[in-house]
């Protein structure tokens, strides 16, 4: 198709979704359909004419970033919240995980940038202010796969209850994150960034 000058979207959707099947009915991951046809859809196109691929990409990305890889980090985080209480968010385990990802990543990035500045490293950019790289900071407390990578190797599988609380953590404290450092930045939001603030 890519060959034949082929550049509407939709039919590399319906040839996408039978190679998808084919693929899974085969045995083989089907992750593997889409890393195929992203190959086959055109890139380089006349300058007058639209490129397929960079349109899918642009279409789909708040799709996948604000709904898809969510659901996917939580679905693959296997926590039952079947009995699920707020005295386990402060067991010794799921509280230290989290603490770490809330102010752990925040003395981390918002601490070495500011060495870093102050130290004359680095150089704060215009446009932006202490506030935005703080609530920047409180942001990257959010993590999902590197945290429960890291959690399988600390914990033994044998021990499921320590691999469940160390999720639970990964969650609580991830969710928090994501909270704080959104509020954090739409304050600073309001006014115009003042990069002597």
């Amino acid at each position: 198709m890519n060959f034949f000058g082929v550049k509407r979207t939709a039919a590399y959707v319906v040839v996408g979704i039978i190679l998808w099947i084919c693929v899974l009915k085969s045995g083989v991951h089907a992750t593997l359909a889409g890393v195929v046809l992203a190959f086959a859809i055109p890139l380089r196109t006349n300058e007058d004419e639209p490129c397929p691929l960079r349109e899918m990409e642009h279409s789909l990305h708040p799709w996948i970033a604000f709904g898809i890889m969510p659901l996917f980090a939580f679905a693959n985080a296997g926590v039952s919240l079947q009995g699920m209480t707020i005295g386990k968010l402060f067991e010794p385990i799921p509280l230290g995980i989290a603490l770490g990802l809330i102010l752990g990543k925040q003395i981390g990035v918002f601490g070495f940038s500011f060495v870093a500045v102050k130290l004359g490293l680095a150089k704060l950019p215009s446009d932006l202010n202490w506030k935005l790289i703080y609530g920047t900071s409180i942001l990257c407390g959010i993590g999902f796969t590197m945290s429960l990578f890291i959690s399988t190797l600390a914990f033994d599988s044998s021990i499921a209850d320590d691999a469940v609380s160390a999720r639970i953590g990964i969650l609580a404290g991830s969710f928090i994150a994501a909270i704080a450092g959104y509020l954090v930045i739409k304050r600073s939001l309001k006014k115009d960034p003042d990069p002597n603030e």
